[in-house]
């Protein structure tokens, strides 16, 4: 006997179709269950007629597994950004919510003055590019403390927010206002113990054409090129590198201009002293030439002790010797004066005579 078909009434196809009564459009935030995943994406059950769709590029970055980052089950919210297709499916993403929800708390870093935590994407010409809660930011080179090309790719580092424009998508942090903010009730503390002859520990942080920059607790105090050493150096690089820890005397103390200055030298014996009891005027001594200017060449006669050589001298030199003076030579010379309190001795390649002061007068 054959059952009769049950007729389904306008009524009823109505209350059906209530099921499936919804408003969603491009644009709205919906919560929804992950469901399961096929060729195009992560399926998401959204309560609209058909499952909608996360495409792989709106869920994770390239080259990822969507079912290692989700799993069916998984609640979560999601962005419709295409309307329902003719299937009555929608088109999602993930990842815009999570930047609008990164960019939100990045707001929040940001007026707290908080310090967060870096990715190194890159270095780029000017600075480097980092990622802070999967939003790619720009750090100034003058931003950072340490040079770009010294930060690898995958590397933590701290950061403070400049500017954060969600409209221009202009995201700049900084390395530098980290510790510039964190150390400054550690430099009034530092400034207020420090004291010219004091001498303190350091690490070298930066070094220039002029010198070098030493951390000293808290306070970057600068070792001018000409406090380095007693003997000549022709750049900080040839006895420092960055990172050598080292002792050094304070020598001035600006509460000011919150500066300090220090001298590496000031550590070592002072050579003029030893130079004084060892040599005298009329002595013959062989030097080493260590600079040459247009007014004579400088030759290092004791250890750390530097004399001139008039540019007349080197002249007359160059003549009798048929050879040009050049950095490095050895070279006999004589000392026609020496003032140790001026730290001043001039040189001759000839030895001096002078004449009685009868006989000169004589003469003349």
């Amino acid at each position: 006997m054959a059952t009769k078909k049950k007729d389904i009434s306008d009524q009823d196809f109505e209350k059906l179709l209530e099921q499936y009564d919804y408003k969603f459009q491009k644009g709205d935030l919906v919560k929804g269950v992950i469901c399961g995943f096929d060729s195009q994406g992560i399926l998401v059950d959204i309560g609209a007629k058909t499952t909608a769709v996360i495409p792989t590029y709106e869920a994770v970055d390239k080259g990822e597994n969507p079912e290692s980052k989700f799993e069916k089950g998984q609640e979560g919210e999601f962005l419709i950004i295409r309307d329902e297709d003719e299937d009555g499916k929608f088109l999602l993403s993930k990842k815009k919510v999570d930047f609008a929800y990164a960019w939100k708390d990045l707001e929040k870093a940001k007026e707290a003055d908080e310090t967060i935590l870096g990715t190194v994407v890159n270095s780029v010409k000017g600075g480097v590019i980092v990622e802070v809660a999967g939003v790619r930011g720009f750090i100034p080179s003058s931003q950072l403390r340490v040079k770009e090309t010294d930060l690898e790719p995958g590397s933590k580092i701290e950061v403070k927010i400049l500017t954060l424009d969600a409209q221009q998508n202009n995201f700049i942090l900084s390395n530098k206002k980290v510790y510039e903010d964190s150390a400054e009730e550690t430099r009034k503390n530092v400034f207020s113990q420090l004291e010219v002859g004091q001498v303190v520990k350091g690490e070298v942080v930066r070094i220039t054409d002029f010198g070098a920059f030493i951390d000293i607790g808290g306070i970057d105090g600068l070792l001018p090129l000409s406090q380095l050493s007693w003997r000549w150096i022709d750049h900080p690089t040839d006895i420092l590198s960055v990172g050598s820890k080292i002792d050094v005397e304070v020598i001035l103390v600006d509460n000011e201009k919150q500066r300090v200055s220090l001298s590496l030298k000031n550590l070592e014996p002072d050579p003029w002293i030893e130079a004084e009891k060892n040599i005298k005027e009329g002595d013959k001594i062989q030097g080493t030439v260590t600079r040459i200017k247009y007014f004579g060449a400088f030759v290092e006669v004791y250890p750390g002790v530097e004399a001139l050589l008039p540019h007349n001298e080197v002249v007359e030199y160059q003549n009798e010797s048929k050879a040009i003076l050049q950095v490095g030579d050895k070279i006999d010379t004589y000392i026609i004066k020496f003032n140790p309190s001026d730290r001043r001795i001039a040189l001759s390649v000839h030895e001096q005579s002078e004449a009685p002061e009868e006989e000169t007068k004589t003469e003349e």
